[in-house]
């Protein structure tokens, strides 16, 4: 096994089944400690418009595959992933700051999101319709083409994972862009392990970039007329961006967004259950999650007591680097997400609100924190956090709980913590969000689900038949057996 915590060497971009280096290169950080874990490829236009005609020209190959043989690729995929599992948890911790135990379960869910695209193969791809003329009348799904694949950092393994699996088994191919902050766990990772599967040259493509030649890379990616359809995993700003260049250029993407999820804990709630839930919601991965809890919203009644547990819980959460596994909470991948987070502590304590438990930042480290007293003006009730801090709220009603859930141009996730299920449903019904988890963590994944949010949190779903869905064009294709009439005069 490689200790790819204290740093790793990287072949390059992957392209046309070849390693292949950029223009130039950029440091990719330990955002634990600053240091450089590696040195990528630095590409652009001309490296993306590359990769894009080599998928172009494995394309009809690679649809024309009987789906069996797809299958059994997506298969020899999640086989090798699971040997390399050990390198992927160890590059986590190091490119991206991630707990020992989220590398684990990156890791086992990954091999699952193969899985269960080889076994989508196997489902019906179209249907036959009934026909007014005695035809054999036929939907069918068929693969687009090439797909851009733009992945995010926080979950680089899942996330790039389900953004291709599904559209790759579909027979189209794929060009994955990874994030800056994560371009080897969320791109080149992938790249070394469907090399070794036999992935056949041009149907896989990793291009990388720094920061300063994303517009670039990405307008790329969007604009080739030989890009079918775009998968994006993001910020909601960016997201808007991209669906708006697609939807310039008529192409389907599928974009899943930011969130600003609440965990409403009713008055009949299992209370440790939910404290656990909130814990694990709120902090896990730093709350660099987009599903991650971002708003408790506890029933009056149980409010006190809700809290004093869900503080003493919390306070058990070890703050450091993540070389060391005994430290669950890491660091924020880079000093933007620092100054974003550190500033919405910095305002809801400027307006009244009070740390019970954390607050502190040190570096890129900040501690699990516990707000009360938030109210709607502040920026930490209104934006996205996406890092660990979450408000505790008190409500009154189901009505307003829901009022407050609603109140955010979010929609992505939400859990409800009941012991009545049929009021659980019943609030379900009226809150705007794309998911919705009774008993549960918003923070909530499976790899054939339809996953995704409303508002602000996103278009489309990924998962299963619902990436299928968006990934394939359906074509209306007949033979015509009953003989239907033409008018005489023709």
């Amino acid at each position: 096994m490689l200790d790819m915590t204290t740093g790793h060497s990287v072949k390059g971009m992957f392209i046309g089944g070849r390693w292949t280096q950029g223009s130039g290169t950029f440091e990719d950080l330990n955002p634990s400690d600053g240091s450089v874990w590696a040195t990528m490829p630095d590409g652009g236009r001309a490296e993306a418009a590359q990769a894009i005609d080599a998928a172009h020209s494995a394309f009809r190959d690679w649809a024309d595959q009987p789906f069996v043989k797809r299958a059994e690729y997506l298969l020899k995929i999640a086989e090798v992933w699971e040997k390399r599992a050990p390198d992927f948890i160890a590059a986590m911790q190091g490119e991206g700051g991630g707990w020992v135990g989220k590398g684990g379960f990156e890791t086992h869910y990954v091999a699952d999101v193969f899985r269960a695209a080889a076994a989508s193969t196997y489902q019906a791809i179209g249907e036959v319709l009934p026909s007014a003329y005695n035809k054999v009348s036929t939907a069918v799904r068929y693969p687009m083409g090439v797909v851009s694949v733009i992945s995010p950092w926080n979950f680089p393994g899942v996330l790039t994972a389900r953004g291709f699996a599904f559209p790759l088994a579909a027979g189209n191919t794929i060009v994955l862009k990874p994030s800056e902050d994560t371009p080897y766990c969320g791109g080149l990772f992938f790249a070394e392990v469907l090399e070794e599967a036999g992935i056949p040259a041009g149907v896989f493509n990793v291009v990388t970039c720094s920061r300063d030649r994303v517009a670039e890379m990405g307008d790329e990616l969007i604009e080739n007329p030989r890009v079918k359809g775009i998968s994006f995993t993001g910020s909601t700003p960016v997201g808007r961006a991209i669906a708006a260049k697609a939807g310039a250029h008529l192409k389907k993407c599928c974009v899943e967004l930011g969130g600003k999820d609440s965990l409403i804990v009713l008055e009949d709630a299992d209370l440790d259950r939910a404290v656990q839930a909130a814990n694990f919601g709120s902090f896990m991965h730093q709350g660099q999650i987009c599903m991650s809890v971002e708003k408790i919203l506890v029933h009056e009644s149980i409010y006190s007591d809700f809290l004093e547990k869900f503080v003493e819980r919390a306070s058990k959460l070890k703050v450091g680097d993540t070389r060391d596994t005994s430290n669950v909470i890491g660091p924020l991948i880079n000093d933007r997400q620092v100054v974003r987070v550190k500033g919405q502590i910095d305002d809801a304590l400027a307006r009244g609100a009070r740390a019970v438990l954390g607050g502190g930042v040190s570096g890129r480290f900040v501690e699990p924190t516990i707000l009360t007293g938030v109210t709607p003006d502040m920026d930490v009730w209104r934006d996205e956090t996406f890092g660990p801090v979450v408000p505790v709220v008190p409500f009154r009603t189901d009505n307003e709980a829901i009022a407050l859930n609603n109140d955010t141009e979010y929609g992505l996730s939400s859990g409800i913590f009941t012991r009545n299920e049929e009021r659980a449903l019943s609030m379900a019904r009226r809150m705007e969000t794309g998911m919705c988890h009774v008993n549960c963590s918003s923070v909530n994944d499976e790899p054939h689900v339809p996953f995704g949010g409303t508002k602000a949190s996103g278009l489309g779903r990924h998962g299963g038949r619902w990436s299928l869905e968006t990934f394939t064009e359906t074509r209306w294709i007949t033979f015509d057996r009953g003989g239907r009439p033409f008018p005489p005069v023709f």
